[in-house]
C-alpha cells in the first residue's frame, strides 16, 4: 500500500527584500542588501527576486520608499507572490499601515527581522525574557494597525467603542507585561552582577565582536569547550563563560556573547543590557574581527560604536584579525589595524594559527598584573602545592631540605588574598615586586 509524501517540515517563507539606503549607511562591498538577505537567511526564509533598494536623501513620511518604489516592489509581488517582504529599515506604524495597504502583504521592518533571529535563538530565561521584552516594545505602538479591522467610523451608530475598548485593553495588559519582565530581568541582571562579583578575584576576558565573526568558535579552540558555533548571523545569543588554561599553570575566565550589527535597533541593545554588562565588565576584551571580509572596517566601527555607547571604552583591549585562512594577503587584514591603539594578533580560530601568540599577549596582560612572589611550601604540604600550581605562573622551584619546596612565581595581584587562604597556614607568601598594573576597580555589586 502507498503512502502519500509529505513534507517533515514547515516550507521556508518566500521574501522579497526592499530597503532605502540613506547618506549615513555604510557601503557594503558585496552590494546593497547584502547583510539584509543574511539576515533573512538566517531567520530560514528564502529571498526571491534581485531585492530592490532606493538611494535617498531622506524617507517619505508615508511610505518611507518613494512611490516608483512601491509600484516597482508591487510588481515584483505579482510576479513572485511572496509570503511576505521584508524591508531593510525601520518602519513607523503608519509606514508600515501605509505600506501593507499599497502592497497587500504582510510587511516586516528590519527591527521585527532582528527580534524574529533572537527568538529563535533564546535557550536561556534571561535571553528568553530579554527578546520577549524588546517584541512588546516594538509592538505597543504598532498597536492600531493590528486592529484596524475594529477602527471605528466616526459618527456611525453601533461602531463607537469596541475597536478602542480592546485597543486600551491590549495596551494596559502590555504594559504590565513590559513592567514584570523588567522585573524579572532586573532580578536576573542582580544575580548575574553578583556572580561577577564572585568573580572578582579571578582573570576575566570578553568576547566582543560583530555577528559571524568567529568568537564562539575561538573560545572553542582557546578552551577546549563545544558550544555552538556556525557560519551563520547571530548563532549565538546566550553568555558563556569557559576556564581557559594558559598553559603556565594559570587559568582565566573568557566570556562569549552575542554578536553586534550595523544599525543594531536601540529598544534590543537596551533590552540586551545586563548580557552586555556581563561580557563588557572584564578586565580584558577581545575585539574579533572576520578579517577576511570586505566589509571589516565597518564592522569594526560598528562595534566600537557599541562599546562606546556602554562606557567600556577604558578596558584594555587586543584586536584579534581573524579568520585569517581566508584571506588573500595577510598584510591587508594588518591594515585594519592602523591608526588603533591596541596591540592586534593575526589569527585563524578555525585551523589555530596565531593562538598561541594570542595566548602569549594574553599572559602579558596577566603577569603585567601580578606581583612576583617566593612561595615556600613544607614537604608535607602536597595538596597546597598542586593549589599553587593551578593558580600562578612558576618560573622557577627548587628544593630545600629544612624550608621545603621553593617556588618563585607570578601571581594575579587580587588572587593573593584567596591563594593565601586557599594555600593553609604551613604556606610562606612572600612578596618580591608588587604588580606594574592594577585591575579595573569598578563595582557592579549593588
Amino acid at each position: 500500500m502507498s503512502r502519500e509524501p509529505h513534507a517533515n517540515r514547515a516550507p521556508r517563507e518566500r521574501v522579497i527584500v526592499c530597503g532605502v539606503l540613506f547618506p549615513d549607511f555604510p557601503e557594503e562591498t558585496e552590494g546593497p542588501l547584502t547583510e539584509a538577505r543574511g539576515l533573512i537567511q538566517a531567520a530560514g526564509s528564502e529571498v526571491v527576486g534581485e531585492g530592490i533598494f532606493q538611494r535617498r536623501q531622506k524617507a517619505i513620511a508615508a511610505t518611507l520608499l518613494g512611490s516608483g518604489k512601491v509600484l516597482e516592489v508591487k510588481e515584483a509581488i505579482d510576479q513572485y507572490k511572496p509570503d511576505a517582504v521584508v524591508v531593510d529599515n525601520d518602519l513607523s506604524p503608519a509606514q508600515g499601515r501605509n505600506l501593507e495597504k499599497a502592497w497587500g502583504v504582510r510587511i516586516i521592518d528590519r527591527s521585527e527581522l532582528i527580534l524574529d533571529i533572537f527568538a529563535r535563538r533564546a535557550q536561556t530565561r534571561q535571553a528568553s525574557l530579554q527578546v520577549e521584552l524588546a517584541q512588546h516594545e516594538y509592538l505597543m505602538p504598532r498597536l492600531r494597525r493590528m486592529w484596524t479591522h475594529l477602527e471605528r467610523t466616526e459618527g456611525a451608530i453601533g461602531t463607537r467603542g469596541p475597536g478602542e475598548t480592546q485597543l486600551e485593553t491590549d495596551r494596559r495588559l502590555i504594559n504590565k507585561r513590559i513592567h514584570d519582565l523588567r522585573e524579572q530581568l532586573h532580578e536576573i541582571e542582580r544575580r548575574k552582577r553578583r556572580q561577577v562579583v564572585s568573580r572578582a578575584e579571578r582573570f576575566t576576558i570578553g568576547l566582543i565582536g560583530y555577528t559571524n565573526a568567529g568568537k564562539s568558535t575561538l573560545l572553542n579552540r582557546l578552551t577546549g569547550s563545544d558550544v555552538l558555533a556556525e557560519d551563520m548571523l547571530f548563532a549565538t545569543l546566550d553568555t558563556r563563560t569557559r576556564r581557559w588554561k594558559l598553559g603556565d599553570g594559570r587559568e582565566v575566565l573568557l566570556t562569549d556573547t552575542v554578536g553586534f550589527l550595523r544599525r543594531l535597533p536601540h529598544h534590543l541593545v537596551a533590552s540586551f543590557h545586563a548580557t552586555l554588562e556581563e561580557a563588557l565588565n572584564v578586565d580584558l576584551l577581545l575585539h574579533v574581527v572576520d578579517a577576511s571580509h570586505p566589509d571589516a572596517p565597518d564592522f569594526l566601527a560598528a562595534v566600537d560604536e557599541v562599546v562606546l555607547d556602554s562606557g567600556a571604552t577604558h578596558r584594555d583591549q587586543i584586536l584579534v584579525l581573524n579568520k585569517i585562512d581566508q584571506c588573500r594577503d595577510p598584510l591587508h587584514a594588518r591594515l585594519l589595524a592602523r591608526d588603533r591603539d591596541e596591540q592586534h594578533v593575526l589569527v585563524s580560530a578555525y585551523t589555530g594559527a596565531g593562538v598561541d601568540e594570542l595566548t602569549s599577549l594574553v599572559a602579558d596582560r596577566l603577569d603585567r598584573r601580578s606581583a612576583l612572589v617566593e612561595i615556600e611550601v613544607p614537604f608535607t604540604s602536597g595538596a597546597s602545592l598542586a593549589i599553587l600550581r593551578q593558580a600562578a605562573a612558576i618560573l622557577d622551584e627548587s628544593h630545600d631540605a629544612v624550608r621545603g619546596t621553593l617556588l618563585r612565581a607570578r601571581v594575579p595581584d587580587r588572587e593573593l588574598g584567596n591563594l593565601r587562604r586557599r594555600a593553609g597556614p604551613n604556606v610562606v607568601i612572600n612578596v618580591l615586586e608588587p604588580a606594574v598594573e592594577r585591575y579595573y576597580s569598578g563595582d557592579l555589586a549593588e
